[in-house]
This record gives C-alpha cells, sequence and structure tokens, in this order.
C-alpha cells in the first residue's frame, strides 16, 4: 500500500511521529483554551495560586 502511495515504510513512521505531536499539542492548546474561557482564568494564574498555596501550608507545618 505504502509503495503505491510512493513513500517508504520509514518515511511512513516519520511522518506518523510527526502528526501524532501535531495532534498531541493541537488537543493541549484547545483544552488550554476552552478552560480559560470557562474559567475567565490563564492556567499560568491557577498553577502560580496552588503554588503558593502548598509553599504556604508546607510553612505553616515547618513552624509547627
Amino acid at each position: 500500500m505504502l509503495e503505491e502511495l510512493g513513500i517508504s515504510g520509514g518515511t511512513a513512521i516519520i511522518v506518523l511521529f510527526a502528526l501524532y505531536f501535531i495532534v498531541k499539542w493541537a488537543v493541549k492548546n484547545g483544552v488550554k483554551e476552552a478552560y480559560e474561557e470557562i474559567t475567565g482564568k490563564e492556567i499560568k494564574d491557577d498553577l502560580d495560586e496552588i503554588l503558593e498555596k502548598e509553599a504556604a501550608e508546607k510553612k505553616g507545618r515547618d513552624n509547627d
């Protein structure tokens, strides 16, 4: 089948590999964009808030 298309097996694997990462990147960006539209917040802001809460909790435990 690949011979009918004029490509070798190695080329087909490289194309599929590239296609996988393109689709993965597109889905990741789509999920981020949808999350930002739903919540009205950027994901980076949410991650910063989570990290700050964890740091405050850890600091509180260390002081006890």
